[in-house]
């Protein structure tokens, strides 16, 4: 069978820069993506998210200036413009990737679904339309479980909460991870009274226990937050709507808010594509099997992005498109290395992690020593007169070699870059330990950290 095109990218969030990458070789390229160009980061995750939360950093900034002795106060927030003006920057860049993608030789796109019909062959346009390699590059969407009374309600979901133009009065958060800490710390900034139901012991329950017992700690000073609560039931209230939970001992609460915001995590959108018919595996959560170079169990078709789960971030999606580019367009054989693969949260304060926690290593049962070093004793943390926030470092106790890091406070995403290059590199706690550090930048907390564990 005569192939319809040489490449055929299914995504197009990292998706996009394959397909780019294929038809810049001179390879006859097909790109499927209904929605717009740039994916989930671009127009439904980490950028609209990150533009909400700088407003809502600034809110917080100003209320804040009391502690240095300036009289500020925030008079009233345009929660509309900010949304508008990240509507029109974002949806301007989507727009314009599409035009320029239109006019690109060698680069066909589909702005339609499409599901396989047999190997390498997807339906598109009422077509049947194949190709010699596949890319499958899907993405994920918001997970919403089957909990009684919700499909009756109308919930919003991160994308519904990012783009709504308006504050509401409360809300109640279904969930303790990062997109539910991050979207809570924005509304409540904004003026939401905000509640978070979490079944797990303590917010963002992935990160090192001494992280998220300390987030949880400082989420409660501004929520109400109640974890170890399995959400049961939700249903319609005289105003707004009445969540259900209930404890592992059988304890049952109610909350109400005006609204619901279900933030249970993500899942990928590979039940969508029909995947069987072309040989392609999926796990038991749905997401496509791949090997370290991307190859899926069908010959010829890779996977790459959330549907992949090889970190469901979107610098991870990023590191996988170089190697899908490698391989499926340039017909290397270059293979994955996920080791030190970083993570933030952008919260007050922001909170980052790479490598083991200390359950982790205490499951595998490995030797580990740990070093912390607090924000409040370094002299930039005296400063900026930082009450919370410590860098968190674990080691093996022979060699040095460094096992995790994870860092809560102001500028912990930025200062957790420090110990990923150095796990990448192979660096030891002692090498990290001896490098000079610009004096009194918070980076200073990170030395501490790395002395404490090398002593």
């Amino acid at each position: 069978m005569t192939s319809d095109f040489d490449v055929l990218v299914v995504g197009g969030g990292t998706g996009n820069n394959v397909a780019a990458a294929a038809a810049d070789a001179g390879l006859d390229t097909a790109l499927v993506e209904p929605g717009p160009l740039g994916g989930t980061c671009l127009n439904r995750g980490c950028n609209p998210s990150k533009m909400l939360i700088q407003a809502a950093d600034a809110i917080s900034d100003v209320r804040a200036a009391g502690k240095f002795h300036v009289d500020a106060s925030v008079h009233g927030v345009d929660h509309a413009a900010v949304v508008d003006e990240m509507d029109d920057l974002l949806g301007g860049i989507a727009d314009g990737m599409e035009e320029r993608y239109r006019e690109k030789p060698n680069l066909t796109l589909f702005d339609e679904y499409t599901r396989f019909v047999d190997e390498r062959t997807v339906e598109l346009g009422g077509d049947e339309v194949s190709a010699e390699k596949v890319v499958v590059a899907a993405g994920s969407r918001p997970m919403v479980p089957p909990i009684d009374g919700l499909d009756d309600i109308d919930y919003m979901t991160s994308k519904d909460a990012l783009y709504r133009r308006d504050v509401p009065e409360s809300m109640v958060v279904l969930g303790g991870g990062y997109i539910a800490v991050e979207l809570g710390y924005a509304f409540d900034a904004f003026g939401t009274d905000v509640t978070v139901l979490e079944m797990e012991d303590s917010l963002l329950p992935r990160e090192d226990d001494a992280v998220g017992e300390a987030f949880t700690d400082i989420a409660a000073d501004r929520h109400d937050v109640y974890t170890g609560h399995r959400v049961t039931a939700v249903e319609e209230a005289a105003e707004g709507y009445a969540v259900h939970a209930e404890t592992a001992d059988g304890d049952t609460r109610t909350v109400e808010g005006d609204e619901v915001l279900v933030a249970l995590g993500r899942r990928p959108n590979s039940d969508t594509l029909n995947l069987e018919a072309a040989g392609v595996d999926v796990d038991d959560r749905g997401f496509v099997e791949t090997d370290d170079y991307l190859e899926t169990s069908a010959r010829g078709v890779w996977a790459q992005g959330d549907i992949a789960d090889n970190g469901m971030f979107k610098h991870s999606g990023d590191y996988e498109t170089r190697h899908t580019v490698a391989n499926v367009v340039h017909g290397e054989r270059r293979a994955l290395d996920l080791s030190a693969m970083p993570h933030t949260v952008f919260t007050d304060p922001q909170v980052a992690g790479v490598g083991a926690t200390e359950a982790d290593l205490a499951a595998a049962d490995a030797p580990y020593v740990v070093g912390r070093a607090d924000h409040a004793d370094s002299a930039m943390g005296r400063a900026k007169k930082l009450d919370a926030g410590f860098v968190k470092v674990l080691a093996d106790p022979g060699s040095g070699e460094i096992l995790g890091a994870h860092a809560l406070g102001r500028d912990a995403s930025a200062l957790l870059h420090e110990a990923v290059v150095a796990m990448r590199h192979g660096l030891t706690v002692d090498d990290v330990a001896d490098t000079i550090h610009s004096h009194p930048t918070l980076s200073k907390v990170v030395e501490s950290a790395f002395e404490d564990a090398a002593n």
